[in-house]
């Protein structure tokens, strides 16, 4: 089976969040049960170096505004397609933001670009290599399902996997020559979303199959609480949407081998790692438990609702320990907040460093208002750090309650809370402390979490056989 992968990012070579995570663990996880996934990315300067002996394999004239190349090749053991254009990509920032902090005034046409190189190769391959599969990610391939039957390829099968449903590439309907739209289809049946164009909707109402990464955030799709707007589309889709939880990369998130921490491979050898991440944070030895947080500050995450619940946590001999960034607010807010000795802020994003806090800690934090799915309180789970979570999406799939009932079976993972206000937290906190404190208790949720499936091995399964019934002629 060949599928080609269409994403804005991929991990290593390039992340601002799980979207690289998934795009770059599952071609491994998906070669393991007989697909070959090759990955199309942006020639973002980072790609572009990481690129080892590439080869062109096709030259486009003019793409979204200047001549472009297609090159193919390796980096970080992944098998790519890459667009070199620097009109497009070879620029300083991360994939969407310029150094000030704004998006792009032109990515409507540079991940337009994106999705029609996809659409090519899945229409006239490359380098004599051919998908039968296109399966895009997110808006930023959504095009790709208007493009394709243009370019003759209307053998090929299309799948795309929403994400987070919140990003929906919206832009003005002036832009519809600029992004090689077909006018003829702004229509509510193609890319026209509330008057405007949407490179998500295309991809929606065009794809043959829909997914997206938990079971439960698919059924909250449906919903005008977490549709963003798309719900009536997804309720219109519905047939064609299936739920394939994310993995995580169980090689690269190892804390027997993880060369960012003192390795472990029971919760006794966290003591250790939390010493070690107490000294590098200059927080005193506690009581109570060391909770942190790693993720971009936004609303989304309902870090303000941590904030609201610091107290009553440092009252309860707690300890918390933040890395990210984002919203401005936030960032000064907990930089306010680690006055107290107990607190500790980093503001900005290390991969190393992120290993040593959630190996260090004895509690991940993630109180989201909506996650698709969640990978933060996966790593948690792999390293015996014990989730508290909102109860939506990929959360609620994927860590089991410290209920009665989870904990007279002896299976709870983790604690969830609802609804998702500062009130839910501040009970789901103090019922973690009192957990913390029970030994016994605490050290058997630990071991359930370190033991808890988090690998890609039931979802690449999923994916396989989704592609395999698409492209089955009967």
């Amino acid at each position: 089976m060949r599928v080609l992968s269409v994403a804005s990012e991929i991990a290593p070579l390039v992340k601002t969040g799980g979207l690289a995570d998934v795009t770059g663990a599952l071609p491994a996880a998906l070669a393991k049960v007989g697909v070959h996934m090759r990955s199309l990315v942006p020639g973002y300067p980072a790609v572009m170096a990481a690129l080892s002996e590439p080869e062109a394999v096709h030259a486009f004239d003019d793409l979204f505004g200047g001549a472009a190349v297609l090159l193919q090749g390796r980096g970080a053991g992944l098998d790519l397609l890459v667009i070199d254009a620097p009109h497009l990509y070879g620029r300083p920032g991360t994939p969407y933001l310029g150094p000030d902090g704004r998006d792009w005034p032109d990515n409507p046409e540079r991940f337009a670009a994106l999705a029609w190189v996809g659409a090519h190769v899945a229409a006239h391959g490359a380098g004599g290599w051919r998908p039968q599969v296109l399966h895009g990610h997110d808006w930023q391939a959504g095009f790709m399902t208007e493009y394709l039957p243009r370019m003759g390829g209307a053998d090929v099968r299309t799948v795309l996997t929403i994400h987070n449903i919140a990003f929906t590439g919206a832009t003005d309907p002036g832009r519809m020559h600029s992004l090689r739209l077909d006018p003829w289809r702004f229509h509510t049946e193609a890319y026209e979303f509330w008057g405007g164009i949407s490179a998500l909707k295309a991809g929606l109402m065009g794809a043959d199959a829909l997914t997206t990464v938990s079971p439960s955030y698919a059924a909250e799709l449906m919903t005008p609480e977490f549709g963003m707007g798309m719900d009536g589309v997804m309720r219109h889709r519905q047939a064609d949407l299936t739920g394939i939880l994310n993995g995580i990369d169980e090689q690269a998130w190892d804390p027997a081998t993880d060369p960012a921490i003192v390795a472990f491979t029971d919760p006794a050898g966290k003591a250790a790692a939390k010493a070690a991440l107490q000294a590098e944070l200059c927080l005193p030895q506690a009581d109570g438990p060391l909770c942190v947080i790693v993720s971009r500050m936004s609303h989304q995450k309902g870090l303000d609702l941590v904030l609201g619940t610091l107290p009553a946590l440092l009252d309860a001999g707690g300890q918390l320990a933040v890395l990210g960034s984002g919203d401005p607010e936030l960032e000064q807010a907990f930089r306010q907040a680690a006055v107290d000795p107990n607190v500790a802020v980093r503001i900005g994003y290390d991969e190393a460093f992120s290993h040593r806090m959630i190996a260090g800690g004895d509690v991940i934090l993630v109180p989201s208002r909506f996650e698709p799915c969640g990978l933060t309180q996966m790593y948690g789970l792999r390293y015996g750090t014990i989730p508290v979570v909102a109860l939506t999406g990929g959360l609620a799939d994927t860590v089991i309650n410290a209920s009665p009932a989870g904990l007279a079976r002896g299976v709870a993972t983790g604690i969830q809370f609802a609804p998702v206000t500062a009130v839910a937290l501040r009970g789901a906190l103090m019922r973690m402390a009192t957990l913390y404190a029970d030994r016994d208790t605490w050290s058997q949720m630990q071991v359930n979490a370190m033991a808890h499936p988090v690998g890609w091995g039931q979802s690449a399964c999923a994916y396989a056989d989704l592609y395999a019934r698409l492209t089955d002629p009967s």
